[in-house]
């Protein structure tokens, strides 16, 4: 298997761009780890597909991490593989493969060069705040069951708007990099019962949205 960031160009793999979503309730985010007993997203489909390959040497790569616990609707990262199977083979396969809580949606071939997180250009979260009880969204939601004040919210999220150093919402662990942040856009909307809050930006240090959220 190849070493995170390397491809296969010694052995001419093919790249494809993978576009992707996910429930994250059982996993511990995208990233592989070390630890062979914690489940990720990118460790899951790297199993899988090294079983479709038969072995072969494999490489995937995601746009970025993820937190425990979070969901994906549009997610892309790039496979890199040598095989002789069709895009939409390889799609239709490894979705046999693959359990019912991650989904392929777009596998199409792609240029060499293209990586998934070196290329990304935005990267976008949507916070759902169920204001009322909700039975099926249980999983998806911060379930507050209060109203809120929504034009206060707003002014707030007008604060965040811009390049930040956004230290104090960051984990220790994260005090030793950068912890700049461009956050292009925080838009606030009440939808049917829940408050969303989708947040675009640069890249997202661990449980800064949440923090972000909590604070507004």
């Amino acid at each position: 298997m190849a070493k995170r960031g390397e491809g296969l160009r010694d052995g001419g793999g093919q790249r494809f761009r993978v576009v992707l979503e996910f429930d994250g309730t059982a996993y511990r985010g995208w990233q592989k780890q070390g630890e062979k007993s914690v489940r990720t997203v990118q460790g899951v489909i790297l199993e899988r597909a090294v079983e479709l390959f038969a072995g072969g040497k494999v490489d995937l790569q995601g746009n970025g991490r993820t937190d425990a616990g979070v969901h994906a609707l549009e997610y892309t990262a790039h496979l890199e593989v040598v095989t002789r199977l069709s895009p939409d083979e390889i799609k239709d396969a490894l979705n046999r493969l693959l359990p019912r809580d991650i989904a392929i949606l777009e596998l199409v071939p792609a240029d060499s060069r293209f990586h998934a997180r070196h290329h990304c250009v935005g990267r976008s979260y949507l916070y759902q705040i169920a204001e009322e009880p909700r039975a099926f969204f249980r999983r998806y939601v911060w379930d507050l069951d209060a109203a809120l004040d929504l034009s206060l919210m707003q002014q707030t999220a007008t604060l965040f708007v811009g390049m930040h150093d956004c230290a104090a919402f960051a984990e220790k662990q994260e005090l030793k990099k950068s912890t700049l942040v461009l956050i292009k856009a925080l838009r606030l909307e009440r939808v049917a019962g829940m408050l969303l809050v989708r947040v675009v930006a640069s890249h997202f240090l661990w449980h800064l949205v949440r923090r972000l959220v909590g604070t507004m």
